[in-house]
């Protein structure tokens, strides 16, 4: 609405211009005659103004077509209407004034008169708002009428959805074909090209040597063909049928048989009769399938290296899984239970020498040759403690016991040197076999040449000082004792006060150990519960089973190998069997569930058995030990007695 005031405001100002406009032409025309001078033709100038005026005024009118323009308002004012004519102007004017005849003219409408009474009529215009009213088209249905005829066109049909499907898989069938024809003269050229690129060159002499003695060469062939022995060495029958039931009458008494197994050797470190001995077997705690052996210097050769200690697998017969060296005979190895690649040493020399299966063949680690450490052959030592807190104890003849740290083997951490002032000979106990009770670190027993047992301490302790107890003998034997091992931790009962031991007077013997803690004050002899004389040669080794309570081992010099049940008889073994050629068995060692043993010989072999069901101890075997070990206890006791009688 607004818009609409502003509008007819600017006309009525337009009006009211073209008013004054008119009447200053009126007052300048001569005043003769009212009627002509209302016709009197008028200056060039006015109409030139006049008609851009008109042409100004027609284009605002044209944005606003339904707005009446300024020369409708003035010709409707006369009132008159029609006999007023509207005046044509000319377009062309010349530089005169004249009117160029033939000219285009535009008419103009003529200035309004003014009414006798001089009033003017001014319309009254009003605004109004259009109501615009949407309304939807009244819905008309129309229907279409065909008639369906039969097409009679000549072209050929238009392929169905079959043809078309069976079109599209012979084009891609077709593709495919071409794409493998492709890939398979691409593969035969490469192969072409390969075996002409890879024609094998001949090589001299001299590329030979180089290639054979190359350290990567080595390695892989030694790693390759390991692996492929594991492989040809499983006797697992894989064609086997397991539908079929097959009455075997091999396996009726396999519970109660001792069976043989395998044996490990390689000839290159056994060449002639005149070989190396088996000085130590031992199992891996980690590791069930591997099996070390020790072995001394082969006397017939000087190439080889004195020391030698095989790694052996059960999956690899034909061949070591490791070989180590030492520069001196190896008499006892072990693997280590708390580091599982390490394999521990003691040589004939006195060192300590600590391999590891991650590197070469030459020991890692090993104890100088000095006056700090051993100095004559260590025969035996062992691991205490746990995996914290562990020491290795090591024993030589010349009577020195050693603690040391596996990472430190430059000086022990402590040394004992063991003396007994009532020594037949010297003053040093010469060790030849050591042993701890299970979870004890500072009390240990030794055996010696002349064939007594000693119990040591390794530090001072209440009622007893560190060293040699002087006053308790462990005498029985009569010989150098070989082997000595207290009873493991099996069972609801605590045995771990029996050890047996073994010695080169034929005989293994059964001791029950006095109390550390309570040592005597006055030289005091301990005989043995129980002595062994089923062995017709020196008896090298014995060592407890590590599952059954009542069942232990031995090897003699005829190459026979016992199994003792104290449970079933203690006057003969429950299985006797001779090993190998005849050769005397060296060692013994059980494996950690009990049910295999690996003996070691004096012709370099390993021989490995299955114990079977002999190995597995029933419920109330402990029971049944308990007794037995009470009787021995009484008939030893009795026997004392009556030795003591006749010898006073």
């Amino acid at each position: 609405m607004d818009k609409r005031k502003e509008e007819l405001a600017r006309k009525r100002q337009k009006l009211a211009e073209l008013r004054r406009l008119k009447e200053e032409r009126n007052k300048v025309a001569p005043e003769k005659d009212p009627a002509l001078a209302a016709e009197a033709p008028r200056s060039r100038t006015e109409d030139v103004r006049d008609l851009v005026n008109l042409l100004l005024n027609d284009k605002k009118d044209e944005k606003r077509p339904s707005t009446p323009g300024p020369t409708d308002l003035v010709g409707d004012s006369d009132g008159g209407g029609s006999d007023k004519e509207p005046r044509r102007l000319p377009l062309n004017l010349e530089s005169n004034g004249t009117e160029t005849s033939g000219s285009p003219t535009i008419s103009l409408p003529q200035s309004p008169q003014v009414s006798a009474s001089g009033s003017r009529f001014i319309p009254d215009f009003s605004s109004f708002e259009a109501v615009i009213l949407d309304i939807a088209p009244k819905e008309v249905v129309f229907y279409d009428k065909e008639a369906q005829t039969k097409e009679t066109s000549t072209n050929p049909p238009a392929p169905s959805e079959d043809e078309i499907r069976e079109r599209v898989e012979k084009e891609l069938a077709q593709r495919e074909k071409q794409r493998l024809a492709q890939i398979e003269e691409q593969k035969a050229k490469a192969e072409a090209e390969r075996r002409k690129a890879a024609k094998a060159r001949d090589l001299n002499e001299e590329q030979r040597k180089k290639i054979l003695a190359s350290v990567d060469f080595v390695e892989f062939v030694d790693h390759s063909t390991r692996l492929v022995g594991r492989v040809l060495s499983d006797d697992y029958d894989f064609m086997k049928d397991y539908s079929i039931t097959q009455v075997d009458d091999t396996d009726e008494d396999s519970g109660n048989r001792v069976k043989y197994l395998y044996s490990f050797f390689d000839e290159r470190w056994a060449k002639s009769r005149a070989t190396r001995s088996v000085t130590d077997v031992n199992w891996s705690h980690k590791f069930p399938e591997l099996c070390v052996a020790s072995y001394n210097k082969n006397p017939v050769t000087s190439s080889e290296p004195d020391g030698l200690v095989l790694v052996w697998n059960m999956h690899l017969l034909a061949r070591p899984e490791y070989v180590f060296h030492a520069q001196s005979d190896v008499l006892t190895t072990t693997f280590s239970p708390f580091h599982p690649n390490y394999i521990i040493g003691g040589c004939y020399s006195g060192q300590i020498v600590i391999w590891d299966n991650r590197t070469k063949s030459q020991p890692v680690l090993k104890t100088p040759l000095s006056a700090n450490g051993h100095t004559h052959p260590i025969y035996s030592m062992q691991m205490v403690g746990s995996q914290n807190a562990h020491n290795l104890i090591t024993a030589s003849t010349d009577g020195l016991v050693c603690a040391w740290q596996l990472d430190m083997l430059t000086q022990p951490q402590e040394s004992l040197e063991l003396v007994h002032p009532g020594h037949s000979k010297t003053d040093e106990v010469s060790v030849t076999a050591l042993g701890f009770p299970d979870a004890e670190t500072t009390a240990f027993w030794v055996g010696t040449e002349e064939g007594n047992v000693y119990q040591a301490n390794r530090f001072d302790r209440a009622g007893s000082k560190a060293g040699i107890n002087q006053y308790d003998y462990y005498k029985g034997h009569w010989g150098p004792v070989t082997g000595l091992e207290f009873h493991p931790l099996v069972g609801k009962v605590n045995f771990s006060d029996l050890f047996l031991t073994s010695s080169v007077d034929w005989t293994v013997k059964l001791w029950r150990a006095k109390s550390a803690s309570r040592p005597s004050s006055q030289v005091q002899t301990i005989t043995p519960l129980y002595s062994f004389e089923g062995a017709d040669d020196y008896v090298y080794d014995v060592k407890w089973s590590p599952n059954h309570p009542a069942l232990f081992a031995s090897v003699d010099g005829t190459g026979r190998f016992s199994l003792w049940n104290l449970n079933m008889d203690t006057e003969v073994p429950v299985v006797g069997l001779n090993v190998g050629s005849g050769k005397a068995l060296n060692k013994i060692q059980w494996d950690k569930e009990g049910r295999k043993v690996a003996i070691g010989s004096s012709d370099a072999k390993v021989h490995v058995y299955d114990i079977g069901e002999l190995g597995q101890a029933h419920p109330d075997e402990s029971k049944n030990l308990q007794k037995v070990i009470a009787d021995m206890a009484a008939v030893s006791e009795i026997e004392s007695a009556r030795n003591v009688a006749v010898g006073k």
